[in-house]
């Protein structure tokens, strides 16, 4: 992976707020970090401006996103490679404002990718053991809630992983969600309902 940005000395490290699962599929933990996507203004920025200002506003959001959707221990790179990626395309993009949802979709098509590399490679020893969230950067990233949330999502598929993590965690509109999973409304629409389904039932079965 190759790293694009180090981060700002001045900026500290990123602390999640407590987000318990959803209770039902129509509500949505507030966050006021979505707002930043509405302010930022990219459309006078060179390249290089543009990349340094998302990454300042959205490193800590989208590293989230990251262990949420599978990365865990690869998160960091993930992200690096995801704005690295965005900095080689930055002139394919549409318009400079289309860079967030370029960013998350790079996101969760690495941490997709990587959950496939893991099976393919499970399936070639004789014990599979469990990949623990340990740097000091998840430790700040994640309460024991969280991190018992983490083990829950993985029981599901990566589309139903990503669904839930973008509606309920990162607070995403379904279009926006289609948009950054390359897939339709309606099976934005799927993917979440069967995943809100299997999560409810997985983690009340751990409650017990």
């Amino acid at each position: 992976m190759r790293p694009l940005l180090p981060r700002p000395a001045h900026s500290p490290h990123p602390v999640a707020a407590e987000t318990p699962p959803p209770a039902e599929a129509g509500t949505a933990p507030a966050d006021a970090e979505r707002d930043d996507e509405e302010i930022l203004d990219l459309r006078e920025a060179d390249r290089e401006v543009a990349i340094a200002r998302l990454f300042d506003v959205h490193y800590a959001r989208l590293l989230r996103l990251a262990v949420l959707v599978g990365a865990e221990g690869d998160a960091e790179d993930l992200v690096s490679e995801a704005f690295y990626q965005l900095h080689r395309r930055w002139e394919k993009l549409a318009t400079p404002e289309a860079a967030l949802s370029y960013l998350r979709s790079i996101v969760c098509n690495l941490a997709r990718m990587r959950i496939r590399r893991l099976k393919v490679a499970r399936r070639h020893t004789y014990h599979e053991r469990e990949r623990m969230v340990s740097s000091a950067e998840h430790q700040v990233l994640l309460n024991d809630a969280q991190r018992e949330l983490v083990v829950a999502l993985r029981t599901l598929s990566s589309r139903q992983r990503q669904a839930l993590v973008l509606r309920y965690w990162m607070d995403l509109k379904e279009s926006e969600i289609a948009e950054t999973m390359k897939i339709s409304v309606g099976a934005v629409k799927a993917h979440t309902a069967r995943g809100m389904a299997k999560l409810t039932s997985v983690m009340k079965e751990e409650a017990r």
